[in-house]
């Protein structure tokens, strides 16, 4: 039975916070403001840093590219002389073609001489003589050429900006002996064919043996692969010696056989018996595509004994280096490489991998060039 109305409710007892709670609220507040000062402080680092981490990235990429291509303009013209002022040319038009901005370049930050090969993986120091085969180029966004970054958050704590400066070293490797490594294409070609084409004139080799001139008629004479080292050969080695070249374990293989003279090299003037096979293979395509634009060297021969397709033995007279123009994978009547005449292959001449040796280097030689800092 509910209340009658002669009933009074019972009011509900009011409860007074204390003081110190409002003390201690008001004090959170201080504390949150407090705290915003050092956050803010932590959003503009992590801001401001990843931005100039990106600028500094950037500057150096640009740094890197632009040593890379003008150091080439080192390789010395027919009468043994240096155009320095185009590798300058050169370097400050790369430095424009890269960077977002039109970068300016001092020149006492490009830095040209012939680097110290006892120095070349340390600190590497510049030498004023003989041919030189270095470049090594400064980038400034530092305020004394190029104005400096500019932050997005930082001038709120007072930091308007800040410097960035990007190095980059590239020397011009020395070509030497003929050791594992050397760019090969492991594709015989008949010395009839190679002695019959002129430079620069193309031919396609197909993956029936057969060959044909730049005009689609059938040229006489057959071609395939070749085993540079170890005999029978897989096709995983075959791409590996085309991706990578030759490996010691290739060198080592033919003086085992006595069909090289020394464990070396190959010396290019000097005959040797391979094994060989007509045709190529559908599982080249993914080494032989890459490799279209590039140099390699192939064995030239004119004597060949045994049964394709079994124990096929090829006598190579020369080497010659030829450019990859392109190839066609659709079946083995379709499937063929396009290679252009270069010049005969003579000597022993490679890529060097050790930048710091001193000697069994050809004085003002060069192959490619590469980033040492």
């Amino acid at each position: 039975m509910g209340p009658t109305r002669s009933e009074t409710p019972k009011r509900r007892k009011c409860v007074n916070k204390p003081a110190s709670f409002k003390l201690r609220r008001g004090a959170v507040l201080v504390l949150i403001t407090l705290l915003m000062i050092p956050m803010l402080a932590m959003v503009a680092f992590s801001v401001d840093y990843g931005y100039l981490l990106k600028v500094d990235s950037d500057l150096q990429r640009c740094a890197d590219a632009a040593a890379l291509a003008c150091v080439q303009d080192l390789v010395p013209a027919a009468d043994g002389t240096q155009d320095l002022a185009q590798v300058r040319d050169s370097l400050r038009q790369y430095v424009a073609l890269n960077s977002d901005q039109s970068l300016q370049v001092l020149d006492s930050d490009i830095e040209i001489g012939r680097y110290d090969p006892a120095t070349i993986y340390s600190n590497v120091t510049l030498l004023n003589s003989g041919v030189f085969d270095t470049v090594r180029v400064t980038l400034r966004r530092d305020g004394t050429v190029n104005s400096r970054v500019p932050l997005f958050i930082g001038p709120l704590l007072g930091v308007q900006d800040s410097a960035i400066t990007a190095t980059a070293t590239a020397v011009l490797q020395k070509p030497s002996l003929l050791p594992p490594g050397a760019d090969v294409l492991p594709f015989s070609v008949p010395a009839s064919v190679w002695d019959g084409q002129d430079i620069g004139d193309e031919w396609s080799i197909y993956g029936d043996g057969k060959i044909k001139d730049n005009d689609g008629n059938l040229i006489p004479g057959n071609w395939g692969t070749v085993d540079i080292g170890t005999t029978n050969n897989s096709t995983n080695d075959l791409n590996d010696q085309i991706i990578n070249g030759l490996h010691q374990s290739d060198i080592d293989a033919l003086h085992a056989d006595a069909r090289i003279s020394n464990d070396a090299f190959i010396d290019a003037s000097q005959p040797v018996s391979l094994q060989a096979d007509t045709g190529i293979s559908s599982g080249l395509k993914n080494s032989v595509i890459p490799i279209a634009g590039q140099m390699r060297i192939v064995p030239i021969y004119d004597s060949s004994s045994g049964t394709p397709g079994n124990t096929l033995n090829i006598g190579v007279v020369k080497w010659g280096v030829v450019k990859v123009i392109n190839s066609v994978w659709q079946g083995e009547k379709n499937t063929n490489v396009t290679i252009a005449k270069s010049y005969d292959y003579q000597g022993e001449l490679r890529a060097q991998p050790d930048l710091g040796s001193t000697t069994g280097y050809v004085e003002g030689a060069f192959t490619s060039p590469v980033l040492v800092e």
